[in-house]
C-alpha cells in the first residue's frame, strides 16, 4: 500500500515537473519570437555601426521649435522646446557633422541634435537642454556612431539596441529556454531508471 503511493506521488510530482520544464520552454520560445519583432528589426535598420572619436565644434541653443507629431501620435504630443544642435568633427573622415542622441532623435526631428520628452514644466525642460550643451562644451570629445556605408552623413552618441544590449536581451530567454530542456531531460531519466528498476 504503501508502496503504491510513493508511486503515485512519485508520478504526480514527474508530471508537475515535466509540465514546468514544457511551460519554461514555451515562455522561452515567445519571448523569442517577441525580441525578433520588436528589438531585432530596430538593430538591423541601423545604419550607425561603427564606434569612433568625435569632437565638438560648436553647440547652439536655437529658439524653440515644436516636436512633430510622429505617425498614429495624438495632437496633444506637439510642444515647444529650445532647439540644441550639437556640430562635430568626425574623425574617421574629417566632416564636420550633426550629432543626434539616437536613431529615434533623427526621427522626431532632423533639426535638433537632443528631442525632450514631453514636459509640463518648460523650465525644466530649458535647464535640461542647456545642461546637456554645457557638458557638450566641457567634454570635447567622446565615442560616438557613424554610418561607414556612407548613407547617412550624420552621427549618434549612442544606439538605441548596441550588440551588448541585444545579447543581454536574448540571455534571460535562452536560460529559460535550457532550464526548461533540463529539467525535461531529468523527468526522463528518473522514468527510465524507475522503469528500469521495476524491470529489474
Amino acid at each position: 500500500m504503501l508502496g503504491k503511493k510513493l508511486v503515485t506521488a512519485q508520478k504526480r510530482g514527474e508530471t508537475r515537473a515535466l509540465c514546468l520544464g514544457l511551460g519554461m520552454v514555451a515562455c522561452s520560445m515567445m519571448m523569442y519570437f517577441f525580441i525578433g519583432i520588436t528589438i531585432v528589426p530596430f538593430y538591423t535598420k541601423s545604419v550607425w555601426t561603427t564606434e569612433t572619436v568625435c569632437k565638438v565644434l560648436k553647440a547652439n541653443i536655437k529658439d524653440k521649435v515644436f516636436c512633430p507629431n510622429r505617425e498614429g501620435s495624438e495632437d496633444e504630443e506637439i510642444f515647444p522646446y529650445p532647439c540644441l544642435q550639437v556640430w562635430v568633427n568626425l574623425t574617421a573622415s574629417g566632416q564636420e557633422v550633426m550629432l543626434y542622441q539616437t536613431e529615434d532623435t533623427l526621427e522626431r526631428n532632423p533639426k535638433c541634435s537632443y528631442v525632450p520628452d514631453k514636459l509640463d514644466n518648460s523650465k525644466e525642460v530649458k535647464a535640461r537642454i542647456e545642461t546637456i550643451a554645457s557638458n557638450f562644451k566641457k567634454y570635447q570629445t567622446f565615442p560616438c556612431y557613424y554610418d561607414p556605408g556612407g548613407t547617412q552623413t550624420n552621427v549618434i552618441l549612442s544606439r538605441l539596441y548596441p550588440s551588448k544590449g541585444l545579447l543581454f536581451a536574448f540571455l534571460w530567454p535562452t536560460l529559460m529556454f535550457t532550464g526548461g530542456c533540463l529539467i525535461i531531460v531529468l523527468v526522463k531519466i528518473s522514468q527510465y531508471v524507475s522503469v528500469l528498476s521495476a524491470w529489474q
